[in-house]
């Protein structure tokens, strides 16, 4: 997908860090999506706050993502089994917009169509940026996360292969099937809805199996 990031605000710190949970960003983005916002149903009750939307070349809303729980800092292989894993507890829902292959706004080219995939993609890319090996120099993560990212866009662009299993979970109360898979950096999971856009999530420390989706009724309300 050729998207831009805006309003982004839990991006990793240059040093590696946790941005500050104070951060929040303008619901303006959100705003002016034509499309319907996913987050947790209401048997979440925990706290929500917005992240990041992603554009297209002439600046329309593709897709954006929701956090529910604790707002998720790097993790390393230090931290990875031990008591302070359990302490970050995390589930961010993505929504991208259903779009077939369409012209680009001055005509000149094609973009790309947005499926199921899509939505696996930026959840599994999601995750990722809340991940970096303890062991591994500052200097060389962008080259790790590179090669990660390519790792999860084969992954995603093979939803039926062995990587994958299936989960039903409830989407605005009714029955839906998701791509599931678990790494060692927590879950990943993609699906469709009846409101015309794909649904991705991510997270970790909170079961996937237990969740519920539901739309997002007024999404100026997370600002």
């Amino acid at each position: 997908m050729e998207t831009t990031s805006r309003t982004v605000a839990h991006a990793p710190a240059g040093d590696g860090g946790p941005q500050s949970a104070s951060v929040r960003r303008p619901v303006d983005g959100y705003l002016l999506a034509p499309f319907p916002w996913y987050g947790l149903d209401e048997a979440f009750t925990g706290p929500r706050w917005l992240m990041q939307v992603g554009t297209s070349a002439d600046g329309a809303v593709e897709h954006g993502s929701i956090g529910h729980g604790d707002e998720p800092s790097v993790r390393n292989e230090f931290v990875s089994g031990s008591v302070d894993e359990t302490k970050e507890k995390f589930a961010v829902v993505v929504t991208v917009a259903a779009s077939p292959v369409r012209r680009s706004a001055d005509g000149t080219g094609l973009l790309e169509a947005t499926s199921v995939s899509s939505a696996a993609w930026l959840a599994g890319v999601g995750l990722l940026s809340f991940t970096w090996p303890g062991q591994m120099d500052h200097s060389l993560r962008d080259d790790w996360l590179e090669q990660q990212t390519e790792t999860a866009w084969v992954l995603a662009d093979d939803l039926s292969g062995p990587d994958w299993s299936t989960l039903s979970l409830p989407v605005d109360g009714v029955p839906a099937s998701f791509h599931y898979r678990e790494s060692e950096f927590g879950w990943v999971l993609a699906g469709s809805t009846r409101q015309g856009v794909h649904v991705g999530a991510y997270g970790r420390g909170m079961s996937a199996y237990g969740l519920g989706f539901a739309t997002v009724e007024d999404i100026a309300a997370y600002a």
